[in-house]
C-alpha cells in the first residue's frame, strides 16, 4: 500500500534519512533547514532503528563527526545552510581527499555573510566547483519539489557508497520550507556490523578481530603517491561524469529558445515557458537535476537546434557560467535572477525572455 503524506522538504528530509536505514546524523541548527534536526528529535528513530541523532556543538564538529562515522562504513549525513556550509569545508574536503561516503544536505540561503535567511540558489560554485581545497568534487543533486527531497536520500547514499564520495543535496529555503504531497519509500534496514564488513570492509575500519588494519587518511607525504592518487581521483570523476548525469527537458524537441534552471528557479521556469507558449514563441525548460555531473553534452546536443538560452537562477548568474561552458560562443546565453531572497514571478520571467530574443 502506498503511504502518502502532506510533510515540508526539511521534515521528508528527516523521514526519508529514517527510512533509507542512515546510521547517524550529526548536525547543528540554522535556518531555514533547522526542522531536519528537529523532526528527527521528534521521530526518535534511536528507539526504532538504532539510528544516533547528534546535535554537535559546531557544524564543524558535525562534519567531522560525520568523518569518524564514515570512516567505519556507516550510513552518516549532515545538514546546514549556506554559511554552516561554509565552515564544514574543510571537513568536506577531507571526506573528498579520504574517499569517504557521507550524505550532506544543503537547504541554502541568501549570502554572501550572515546574509539573509530568505531562499538563495547562489551555493552553487560552493557545491560543484569544490567550497573547500584542493581538486576534488562532490556530487551535487538539485531536488524541484519535496518528493526529490526525499528520493534523493536513497539516491544520495547509493552514489556516495557506489563512488567512495561524499554527496550533496543542494536545495533552497522554498523547497525546504515548502509543503506537498509525498510517497514514502519503505523502511530499509540499517546494515549489521557483519554487513559492513562485507560490504564496505576493503577500507571502513570495522573493529573486527583478525581483519587488515585500515588507516583512514587524506595525507600522503611522497609526492609519486600523492600524484597518483589525486590521478585516480580524476578517474573517479570522469566516470561519474560519464555514468550519473541527470537531467529533465520539457518541450524542447521543438524549442528554439530554452529556459535553463534547476531547483525553484526551474519550476517557476516551466509556468514562464508555459505562458510563453501560449503567445507562440517556442520555448523549451532544460532542467539539470545533477548539478554535479552537469549534463553539458546533452545541453550541447539540444543547442543545436536553438537560437538563445536564459539561465535562471536566485544569485548574480553562476550555472550560466557552466551553460556557456557547455554550449560555446556561438549561441546568445544570458541571464535573469535576483539576489536579495525575493523570487521571482512566471511574468518576470517572460519579460526578461522576451527581452532576449528581441535584442
Amino acid at each position: 500500500m502506498r503511504e502518502l503524506r502532506l510533510m515540508k522538504g526539511n521534515e521528508v528530509i528527516a523521514e526519508a534519512a529514517i527510512r533509507s536505514g542512515c546510521d547517524a546524523y550529526f548536525g547543528y541548527p540554522i535556518t531555514p533547514q533547522s526542522e531536519v534536526m528537529e523532526t528527527l528529535m521528534e521521530l526518535r528513530p534511536w528507539e526504532a532503528t538504532g539510528m544516533v541523532v547528534l546535535q554537535a556543538e559546531s557544524e564543524t564538529a558535525s562534519i567531522n563527526m560525520v568523518y569518524g562515522g564514515a570512516s567505519c562504513g556507516k550510513r552518516c549525513m549532515t545538514s546546514s545552510s549556506s554559511p554552516g556550509i561554509s565552515l564544514m569545508a574543510e571537513g568536506i574536503s577531507y571526506l573528498a581527499g579520504a574517499e569517504l561516503p557521507a550524505l550532506i544536505v544543503n537547504v541554502s540561503r541568501g549570502g554572501p555573510g550572515l546574509g539573509t535567511i530568505q531562499p538563495s540558489q547562489a551555493d552553487y560554485f560552493q557545491a560543484t566547483k569544490g567550497g573547500g581545497h584542493g581538486d576534488y568534487h562532490l556530487i551535487v543533486l538539485a531536488p524541484a519539489a519535496v518528493q526529490e527531497m526525499h528520493d534523493f536520500v536513497f539516491l544520495g547514499f547509493d552514489l556516495a557508497f557506489k563512488y567512495r564520495n561524499p554527496v550533496m543535496i543542494l536545495a533552497d529555503g522554498v523547497i525546504g520550507q515548502m509543503m506537498e504531497k509525498v510517497e514514502l519509500a519503505p523502511q530499509r534496514p540499517r546494515w549489521t556490523d557483519e554487513e559492513v564488513v562485507q560490504l564496505n570492509g576493503s577500507w571502513a575500519v570495522t573493529g573486527k578481530k583478525n581483519r587488515d588494519r585500515h588507516i583512514i587518511t587524506s595525507v600522503e607525504l611522497d609526492s609519486l603517491k600523492f600524484e597518483n592518487f589525486n590521478k585516480k581521483l580524476v578517474e573517479k570523476y570522469a566516470k561519474v561524469r560519464e555514468q550519473e548525469v541527470r537531467y529533465e527537458e520539457t518541450l524542447c524537441d521543438d524549442a528554439e529558445y530554452l529556459i535553463v534552471a534547476y531547483g525553484t528557479s526551474a519550476r517557476i521556469g516551466q509556468k514562464a515557458m508555459e505562458l510563453l507558449r501560449t503567445e507562440g514563441i517556442k520555448a523549451g525548460l532544460f532542467r539539470p537535476i545533477t548539478l554535479y555531473p552537469f549534463p553539458e553534452k546533452e545541453l550541447a546536443a539540444r543547442s543545436k537546434q536553438l537560437k538563445g538560452i536564459l539561465t535562471v537562477e536566485l544569485s548574480a548568474g553562476q550555472m550560466i557560467e557552466d551553460v556557456k561552458l557547455s554550449v560555446g560562443h556561438q549561441l546568445h546565453v544570458e541571464h535573469y535572477g535576483r539576489m536579495g531572497g525575493m523570487i521571482y514571478t512566471p511574468n518576470e520571467i517572460t519579460d526578461a525572455f522576451k527581452k532576449m530574443i528581441n535584442r
